[in-house]
Order: C-alpha cells, then sequence, then structure tokens
C-alpha cells in the first residue's frame, strides 16, 4: 500500500480550517511588553521572530503534515522544502532543523528510514542540517521539521508590511492540491505528478533572498489555506484590500482537466467556503479558476508584495537567480481582507 492510501489528507491540505483553529486560540495567553517579539501569533505569520540584538533576530516554526506522495524519500524531501518556506517567507536563513514523525510502530522501518534521509538531505542541500526529532507511534504517518533561521530584525519579510498600490508576485504556479487528490484516486497522469512534484522540490530560498536585496518588506508563502486564504491574511494583518486578476494566476499544466473531473479535495471545499464572506469574484471568473485559487498548495511558492518602483529591480534579481514570478494583482485602499477577483489578465 502506497504512502498516501494510508493518510485521510494530502500534505498541507490536512491543515486545520482556520475557522476551527481561530476558535481552539481564543483562549491563547498572548505575550505582551515584551519588546523583542517581533512577530507573534496575533497576524498568523509564517514564523515567529525574537530579537536577540539590534542586528540579529530567531526565526522559528514547525510545519509537518501527511503523504503528499507515495515515494518515502520525496515526501521526505517535499515536507522539508515546505517546513524551510517559513523561514524564507520571513526573509530569513535557516540555521538547523529538528525533524518531527509520526509512523506506525508495526511498519516498514525502511520506508521510514528513506522518509527521514530525504527530509535531511533536502534541508541539508539548503545549508540547514537536522540535528534531531521526534517521533510517535501513528497508523496514519507523518512527516516534518521544526526550523530554526536568522535574519536582521530591520529586513524582515512579514504579512503585515504591505501597502495599498503594491504590486503582488506569485513565484510558483497552482495546483498542486488537485494533483494530490487525482493522485490518490489514480486519475493523475505521469507528466502532471511530475510537474507537481518538481515545483514542490523548488525551494523558495533564492526568491526570498532577491526580496530581501531588493528591500521588500512584505511577503507569505501559499499553502494549505490557497492563494486567497493567504492573501486574505496579508491584507487583515497590513489593513489592506485587494485585487486578483484570474487569468494572470499561473497553473500548473493539466490541474484544469482534473478540476473539470471534480477532484477537490476537502480542503479545497473548505478554503472556497472560507472565501465566501471576504472575496466577491466576477462573474466572468469561471468555475476552474475559481477552484484553482482555493486549492490547498504543497510547498507552494512566495506571495511577494512590491511597491511599483522596485518591481523592475526585484524581477532582474529573480531573473539573475532563475526564479519565475508572475504578477498576479495588487493591494488595494479596500477594505482590510476584502478581495476582488477581476477575471482578466
Amino acid at each position: 500500500m502506497g504512502l498516501t492510501q494510508l493518510a485521510r489528507g494530502a500534505g498541507c491540505g490536512s491543515k486545520l480550517g482556520k475557522d476551527v483553529l481561530l476558535e481552539a486560540l481564543r483562549g491563547l495567553p498572548l505575550p505582551s511588553g515584551d519588546p523583542d517579539v517581533l512577530v507573534g501569533p496575533a497576524t498568523l505569520d509564517d514564523a515567529c521572530v525574537y530579537r536577540l540584538r539590534d542586528d540579529l533576530a530567531i526565526v522559528a516554526s514547525v510545519d509537518f503534515f501527511t503523504p503528499v506522495v507515495d515515494d518515502p524519500a520525496t515526501f521526505g524531501a517535499i515536507a522539508a522544502t515546505n517546513a524551510l518556506s517559513d523561514l524564507y517567507a520571513m526573509g530569513a536563513a535557516p540555521t538547523l532543523a529538528l525533524a518531527v514523525c509520526a509512523y506506525p510502530k508495526d511498519g516498514d522501518l525502511t520506508v521510514l528510514g528513506a522518509i527521514l534521509a530525504g527530509g535531511a538531505q533536502a534541508a541539508l542541500a539548503l545549508g540547514c542540517p537536522v540535528l534531531g526529532g521526534h517521533s510517535i507511534d501513528d497508523p496514519e504517518p507523518k512527516y516534518g521539521l521544526a526550523v530554526v533561521g536568522t535574519a536582521h530584525p530591520d529586513r524582515l519579510l512579514t504579512n503585515a508590511a504591505g501597502r495599498a498600490g503594491d504590486d503582488l508576485l506569485l513565484t510558483k504556479p497552482l495546483g498542486v492540491g488537485l494533483v494530490a487528490t487525482a493522485r490518490g484516486a489514480g486519475a493523475a497522469g505521469v507528466d502532471v505528478c511530475a510537474r507537481a512534484d518538481a515545483w514542490m522540490l523548488t525551494a523558495n530560498r533564492d526568491a526570498s533572498e532577491a526580496a530581501v536585496e531588493c528591500g521588500l518588506t512584505a511577503a507569505t508563502d501559499v499553502t494549505g489555506y490557497g492563494l486567497l486564504g493567504h492573501l486574505h491574511e496579508m491584507c487583515e494583518a497590513s489593513g489592506t484590500g485587494a485585487e486578483v486578476l484570474a487569468a494572470s494566476v499561473p497553473r500548473i499544466e493539466g490541474v484544469d482537466a482534473l478540476a473539470r473531473a471534480g477532484h477537490l479535495s476537502g480542503g479545497l471545499r473548505r478554503n472556497l467556503a472560507a472565501t465566501a464572506a471576504h472575496v466577491e469574484f466576477d462573474a466572468g471568473v469561471d468555475e476552474v479558476e475559481r477552484l484553482v485559487l482555493a486549492d490547498p498548495q504543497t510547498s507552494g511558492g512566495l506571495l511577494l508584495s512590491v511597491a511599483p518602483t522596485r518591481r523592475a529591480a526585484l524581477e532582474r534579481a529573480l531573473a539573475r537567480r532563475g526564479v519565475q514570478a508572475w504578477p498576479v494583482g495588487r493591494l488595494t485602499d479596500g477594505a482590510p481582507g476584502r478581495i476582488r477577483v477581476h477575471a482578466g489578465a
């Protein structure tokens, strides 16, 4: 039996819905009065940030999930790449990681070993050694990393620093959730699976470095809540609205057919329902476009918010590093968190 057959969800699509999570966090005691807590839980950002010195901050996060592919080493590598993306979304450089693992005690230990090795190798290739971790017995496999990195406190990327008028650029196409769901049903072709896997294995390091080099201050990575969900978080934290141009949003080749065939995960349906209160679609935005915008991404790209005066420099910096980026919309003066999706490019 493949790894994905042992899991109820797939990748970041297995996250708790935001409404459920926020309800559970209502009683969470929040830090107060410590000026060195630069980013805490209040803005739902990708990682927390604690200032140690005027020129040094610690950035930390944890991310783990159920299998999104059947190959154990590839699963481990995708999970590690996804976890490190939380640091890159903050403009941080990774320092070390700890593995988080759940696996059935009577399972094939060679599979577990391949998961752990795949994750450690992917992290080490990005300069982040996995120095320890924790495991539990669980019939449903899960794997990820707790990651720690560093950044200059004055050169952070946060989801709260966007400004009305900023352009929005996305560094990976959408659709890996649709591919994962179709793969679980045996309905995804080899080519579309290979394209999805290649994007999930692509680290956001170079995009992050380009953003910091160009003086950007606002970014987030697009994962389990889909493009619209994570853009909504950015808008709420930044006090802006947003416009998205549906036809400009990149999609992995082949995912449109999977969406039309109805390979929709529970996470996608949940994300669609969650957008109803704050997203307005133009009549010309077709059903496939709406589905893809809500599709849960695993190891998705960075959503960069850039002032128009810096956009050309950012695009040059990204191109020098071989990073593709697609303009997908802009932040606006609208009501905080409100998103309008237009049909045109």
